[in-house]
Order: C-alpha cells, then sequence, then structure tokens
C-alpha cells in the first residue's frame, strides 16, 4: 500500500462522501481549478458532474449562505473557502444562521453542512492571505470545528463533517498538504467521537497542539529527545466542543505543559488550552509554570526575512520547552 499525501486524502474524503450520499455537493470558488485548492479537489467535477462540484463567482457571502439554504432543506452541502481570510465575509451565514438554526428551532431543524476553509502562509503573501482564524469559529456554541493534523484524519474528518447533522467547520493547512502516509479503506466516522490523541508519548512534558502546530511539536520532540527530554505530544483535533480528558491527564501526569498554535496568543487556542490545565490540574502536580507557542502580535509580513522570525519553528518549540527545565 502507498502513501497518500494529506492534499489527496482530502480528496478521498470527498469521493467518499459524495459516492454515498447524493445529496452532498461541493460549492465554492475555484473548485475547477488546482490553482486555488492544490490536489484535494482534482477531477472531482468530471467524476460527479458540475451540477454537484458547483465554481462559484466571488462572493464568499452568497456562496455559503445559498449552501446554508439548501442544507435546511434536506441537502448535505459542503461549502469550500480556498483562503480562510476570506471566508470572513461569510460570518454572519456561519455564525448566525448555520450555528444558530437548531437551537432557535429546538431541534427541529438543523442545517448538515461542512464549511472547510483552508490556511494559507508563507510564500511572502502578506497580511490578508495568512490568517488562521480557528479561534474565531470555535468560540461559537453550536458549530463543531475540526483541525487534521495527519493525512488520515484530513479524509476521516471530512467523511465526519459531510455526515454530521450538526455544522462544522473544517480546517485545512496548506503547510500539511505534503504530509503522506498509508490509509486504512475509509469508513463511516461519527464526528462526536473525534477527539484529541497522544501522536508521541513521553513523560517529561506535554506539548498540545492542532493542525500544522502538531507537525512542529513532533519535530521539536525528536530535538527534545537529544536533550534527554521525553516530550508526550497531544493532536487536539476537535477544537469545539473540546474534550479536555486527555490534556489534563497528560499534564497531570507530566506536570509540565505548553501549547503550540498557529494563531496568536489573545483568546486563542493556546490560552484556552492553558485555561483549561490552569482549572484542571492541581498546583501541586505541576512542576513549572504553564507555556505557549504563537504568533508574535502582528499581522503576518510581507517579506520572506520576516516571515522566518515571524512564525514558529521546532526549534523556537524546542527553546520554549528547555525554559521549563532551567
Amino acid at each position: 500500500m502507498s502513501a497518500v499525501s494529506y492534499a489527496d486524502a482530502i480528496r478521498h474524503g470527498f469521493e467518499y462522501a459524495m459516492e454515498r450520499d447524493p445529496k452532498c455537493f461541493a460549492i465554492g470558488q475555484g473548485l475547477w481549478s488546482p490553482w486555488y485548492v492544490g490536489n484535494s479537489m482534482r477531477d472531482l467535477d468530471r467524476r460527479f458532474g458540475k451540477e454537484r462540484v458547483i465554481d462559484t463567482p466571488v462572493s464568499e457571502l452568497a456562496t455559503t449562505g445559498a449552501a446554508v439554504g439548501a442544507a435546511l432543506n434536506g441537502y448535505h452541502p459542503i461549502v469550500v473557502h480556498p483562503r480562510m481570510d476570506f471566508m470572513i465575509l461569510a460570518a454572519d451565514q456561519i455564525v448566525n444562521q448555520a450555528a444558530k438554526w437548531r437551537h432557535m428551532l429546538g431541534g427541529k431543524v438543523s442545517p448538515t453542512i461542512a464549511i472547510r476553509g483552508i490556511v494559507n502562509r508563507g510564500g511572502e503573501q502578506g497580511a490578508q492571505h495568512s490568517q488562521a482564524l480557528h479561534s474565531w469559529y470555535a468560540h461559537v456554541p453550536g458549530l463543531r470545528v475540526l483541525m487534521p493534523a495527519t493525512a488520515a484524519d484530513a479524509r476521516d474528518m471530512l467523511i465526519a463533517a459531510a455526515q454530521s447533522p450538526d455544522p462544522v467547520m473544517y480546517i485545512d493547512d496548506r503547510w500539511c498538504y505534503e504530509l503522506a502516509e498509508e490509509l486504512a479503506p475509509a469508513a463511516d466516522i461519527d464526528v462526536a467521537a473525534i477527539r484529541p490523541m497522544v501522536r508521541r508519548e513521553g513523560g517529561d512534558v506535554t506539548i498540545a497542539a492542532a493542525s500544522y502546530s502538531v507537525t512542529l511539536a513532533l519535530k521539536a520532540a525528536d530535538l527534545l529527545a537529544g536533550d534527554g527530554i521525553e516530550a508526550e505530544v497531544v493532536d487536539i483535533r476537535q477544537v469545539n466542543p473540546l474534550d479536555p480528558t486527555l490534556v489534563l491527564e497528560s499534564a497531570a501526569r507530566t506536570g509540565r505543559f505548553v501549547a503550540v498554535d498557529g494563531g496568536w496568543s489573545t483568546c486563542g487556542l493556546a490560552a484556552e488550552l492553558l485555561a483549561l490545565v490552569a482549572e484542571g490540574v492541581a498546583p501541586s502536580r505541576l512542576k513549572a509554570p504553564l507555556a505557549r507557542v504563537t504568533l508574535p502580535a502582528a499581522p503576518a509580513p510581507t517579506s520572506k526575512p520576516l516571515e522566518a522570525a515571524y512564525y514558529p519553528t521546532a526549534e523556537t518549540v524546542r527553546q520554549r520547552v528547555l525554559k521549563l527545565f532551567g
């Protein structure tokens, strides 16, 4: 069995969902163009037809609103936003409509909709094309937020999102697209069963992360092993609702905790993880102050040398962990 890339795994997720559900369709900008979405949707329009893989005009608001309406009428759309930055233009449809209908109508109506937001960073794209805004949407009750860190999860979480009775935000990161692994056969996935998992075991420090930050954490763990420190890496996977059980168990056992996140510190995922540990682990179990690695509090630069300073690396994570042992 050959390895499948993260990007191809997303395409496999679309194929599985659309083959099994004739009411499932994809809609968004650039779906017929690999320039927009890479290999992640290659040839899906040829396989399923352009009436089920719908390339839309440039209006995030209209595209998402149409999909929410279709979902309320029994269809199961997957909306694709090639750049998460501009998904902000559809915030009303996502936050005030999709996330609220079930609660406003006593559970009798719920839009079965998956909203795919793609994170693009680096390459001197600048501040308006480089944002990971997952913490915004994780703040909203009624909206599940998934962040796959591996090729297997990229496929399986998309399947889960397409089948979920709840509105789901599925966020993939282009920096993960070259990751590859062998995949087991695809199967139906219950979105409620997606919980944090340990990607690497260790007893000296817990590093918790999601999406591409898991890759940084795993690379940092390799470096730390050379320092005689065994780091446990916890992949959060479903950011909202966030099951704290594994995070708390790991932090209590290792006594040291670092959150790594590709967003900013203020009101972010790393802040939430630190709060969980601060509230859920007895101070007597902790051997060092809680720590986090995030983006600097500034918009992304449009300069390769500045980008090198702006984005955390595995070495950044290593140095932050080493301070806990100083």
